[in-house]
């Protein structure tokens, strides 16, 4: 499967793959509907949270950017998440759910590294203050190999089970994490408020939690 990496670029276009700020994100509808929502959250990296290979399209060293946005690799070449990204990380935090990384990239290293130099703009006043991605993380699962073995260690690490995880990765092979419990929401441009939300509905459905329970 060929896909064209797209360059984040720090301008206002709405072509760019640089994330908005937290508070210009709405939360996922499915957050505040009153409905159960599932215990862990977690995600893919390339192509999920964002648009590029980072074992491919990625040339390190990585050189950090003033406000976090995006990050340059060694031909200068600026890559960032995709817009919702911010607003979704901070909406799940404020829930209390565990948030998870889930990838099979061949570029581990270069992937934490690009995690530690990204931000998480909660607002645009303040991009600098803001928490760096890999610290929103509870888990991070970061290696070649069957995602069945990612979800095995998240498992054992949080003691959660698996019909309580939701799980958003690009590439259909992946769903054979569902054996084990996991529904697993397939995403094809990228993760946004509106694919976390079918996600959620997707994991009610697949789990029987339709109505509303008690806290």
């Amino acid at each position: 499967m060929v896909r064209k990496s797209y360059k984040a670029v720090e301008t206002g276009d709405d072509s760019t793959t640089v994330t908005a700020p937290a508070s210009e994100v709405e939360a996922p509808l499915t957050f505040s509907d009153g409905l159960p929502l599932p215990q862990v959250m977690v995600f893919d990296l390339d192509y999920t949270l964002w648009p590029f290979w980072v074992d491919t399209h990625v040339t390190g060293p990585l050189k950090p950017t003033k406000d976090g946005l995006v990050v340059k690799d060694r031909y200068n070449d600026s890559y960032g998440f995709y817009p919702d990204v911010a607003g979704i990380l901070v909406a799940i935090k404020e829930k209390n759910l565990t948030l998870c990384a889930a990838s099979r990239t061949q570029a581990p290293e270069l992937a934490r590294e690009m995690l530690s130099y990204l931000l998480v703009p909660s607002s645009p006043t303040s991009p600098a203050s803001s928490p760096k991605a890999l610290s929103v993380f509870d888990e991070l699962e970061i290696y070649p190999g069957d995602k069945k073995t990612h979800f095995s260690r998240i498992h054992k690490r949080t003691n959660i089970p698996y019909e309580e995880m939701l799980f958003f990765d690009d590439e259909s092979r992946n769903k054979n994490v569902e054996t084990l419990g996991v529904t697993m929401k397939l995403v094809r441009d990228g993760v946004s408020r509106k694919e976390v939300d079918a996600g959620v509905k997707l994991w009610r459905e697949r789990n029987h939690r339709l109505k509303k329970e008690d806290s």
